[in-house]
Formats: C-alpha cells, structure tokens, sequence
C-alpha cells in the first residue's frame, strides 16, 4: 500500500465508496519489542487517525455502523485511533494499520441481515413440556406424606 512514503487512497469494495489518503492523519513514535540498540533510534510504531464524525467520503450509515463497532478505538471527538508495532520497520506497520483500518470499514458497510421472526416448533413445544412433567412427577415422588 504505501509507496515512497505515502498511502493511496483506501478503495471499500463492499460499499461503494473511497477514503481519500488526505483523511488519514499519521503519527511515528518509537516501538517497544526486540529489535536491539536499533530500536531506541528509530520510530517503527505507526498510528494512524482518522475523523470518522467529520469525513466527508464516509456514508452515513457506514458512519453510524463505524461507531457502534469502534467504541474502545474512538476518542471524545469521534477520531478513530488504530497503531500497529507488530513489525520491525515503520512501512510494514503502516501497511498493517491500513488492513486493520480497511476490514474495520469493510465489516462497517456489510449491511446487517434483518431478523426474520419464525415460530416455535411444534416438538421443542412438546419437549419442553414432557421435560416439565418429568421434572414434576420426580420432585412429586420425594414428598413424604403429610399425616
């Protein structure tokens, strides 16, 4: 995905729709992990931002959607917040925010399936009743008589 430092525009297939590279904010901070003496000089953790209230390219009900899923990755002003140091160098990391930001958009435009209300079947009606009856004469036979 990124190539000579920059990020092309994120394609959602599912929705119909493209983020524009400009929206994402991007941030570099250095890594915990191995990596030796290198790691304390360079920044491989990759955090990318992004305005999920204040996108123009987002649908509104993807937006709405996005909300509802992201929760623990929003901040109080709707920016959606996602980092990745799995990897040892920063592009790697950066190609990995992108997938994580890229499922994250994909699961948010599949519109959920509507509930379709079905009746109880007959045999887990009469189950569930010759279970009852069970249970009942079961209980019935440990009462002592009350002489």
């Amino acid at each position: 995905m990124p190539s000579e430092g920059r990020v092309d525009p994120i394609r959602v297939s599912s929705g119909g729709f493209t983020i524009p590279a400009e929206e994402l904010a991007w941030q570099f901070a250095r890594s915990g992990g191995p990596g030796g003496q290198h790691v304390n000089r360079t920044s491989s953790k990759a955090t990318l931002r992004f305005d999920v209230i204040g996108s123009r390219s987002l649908p509104d009900e993807v937006r709405g959607r996005l909300l509802a899923q992201c929760g623990g990755r929003l901040t109080r002003s709707g920016e959606l917040v996602i980092s990745s140091q799995r990897h040892r160098d920063q592009p790697r990391n950066v190609t990995d925010c992108v997938e994580k930001f890229t499922e994250l958009l994909e699961r948010a435009a599949a519109r959920p399936k509507r509930r379709r209300k079905t009746r109880v079947p007959r045999a887990a009606v009469a189950r569930r009743r010759e279970e009852k009856k069970r249970l009942s004469s079961k209980k019935e036979s440990r009462r002592g008589t009350a002489e």
